[in-house]
């Protein structure tokens, strides 16, 4: 296993990055190998430093950077010693197994779609992320940013791709899916989530509990959580936001600990051809670790493969 590290992602790159990744380097299995995409003069200088011997990676030469304010196709068009152009290459390549990054979402997911592209069949890619719940497990909550704007069969689509996240790379089996909404009863809602629940509620792809409120999604009413992308960022920003306050005013609570987005470093994009991941762009070493160890979960699960048999019936096992 190839795991691809864009050293140069993110607001404290390349510092973190690859102290992130010499945190990770043990906790990795034997058959895993950390590549480094980026500056490799400042990857070795930060390795020396630490006294960490920068062969135990391969480094492969990426002095570029797609910034923030860049825009996101013009870049990675044009910028193609990049680390994010650099690293899609290797992943079409079939030169790493997954390509992880705290770098510009908007480069990252130009990147996906003009070299390992979606999956035939998938209206618009998702990214989830895990959402703590009062009984010490996780929901899975899709999308949170990737497609603001959205329609109802994208939604019921969304609830396939998260069941499938849910039970092959966080063990859930048999999860249950549920659309957030503003009420319980199937006539709540928006114009979208109205007509999003009669297809949910039809499926025989996974199991469908119906509308779930807001004060629920922290309960053990739902392993996975639907919404579009603009909802569900503005709930993810809420709760890191509330999770900050905590830390901020001293309270010591491991519940709320578990809301730091250190803890789960970054969120898969699913539904594309590949194993990519999106981190937080003010990810520290701690969450750049847990990122790289999220991506070895997300290749050992296969789950690109996992998803096209359900878009192509006569492959199901």
């Amino acid at each position: 296993m190839r795991i691809g590290l864009d050293v140069m992602g993110g607001d404290f790159a390349p510092e973190v990055t690859v102290l992130g990744a010499i945190a990770a380097h043990g906790r990795l299995h034997p058959h895993a190998r950390l590549v480094l995409i980026g500056d490799e003069s400042a990857v070795k200088a930060i390795c020396a430093r630490e006294g960490f011997d920068s062969s135990r990676f391969e480094i492969v030469d990426a002095p570029d950077t797609i910034t923030m304010g860049d825009h996101p196709s013009k870049a990675f068009a044009q910028k193609t010693r990049s680390s994010i152009y650099v690293g899609y290459k290797l992943l079409s390549d079939g030169k790493i197994d997954v390509f992880a990054s705290a770098g510009s979402t908007g480069a990252m997911m130009v990147g996906a779609m003009y070299t390992v592209k979606s999956i035939e069949g998938i209206l618009r890619p998702a990214i989830a992320v895990a959402s703590p719940r009062a009984d010490g497990r996780s929901n899975v909550l899709l999308d949170v940013g990737l497609n603001p704007d959205c329609k109802p069969d994208i939604l019921n689509q969304y609830g396939l791709l998260g069941s499938l996240y849910a039970e092959f790379v966080c063990n859930i089996p048999h999860p249950k899916v549920a659309l957030l909404n503003i009420g319980s009863e199937a006539e709540k809602g928006n114009l979208l989530t109205k007509s999003a629940y009669g297809l949910m509620s039809e499926s025989k792809n996974y199991k469908f509990v119906g509308n779930i409120e807001g004060y629920e999604i922290f309960l053990d009413k739902a392993d996975v959580i639907v919404c579009d992308g603009f909802v569900g960022n503005v709930l993810l920003k809420t709760v890191e936001g509330f999770s900050h306050i905590v830390k901020k005013r001293g309270i010591q609570d491991e519940f709320f600990e578990l809301f730091n987005p250190d803890n789960y470093g970054g969120t898969p994009v699913l539904g594309i051809n590949s194993n990519v991941i999106i981190g937080h762009g003010a990810s520290n070493s701690e969450a750049i670790k847990n990122m790289i160890l999220l991506s070895q979960g997300v290749v050992e699960a296969d789950l690109p493969s996992k998803i096209k048999k359900y878009f192509k019936p006569d492959e199901r096992n």
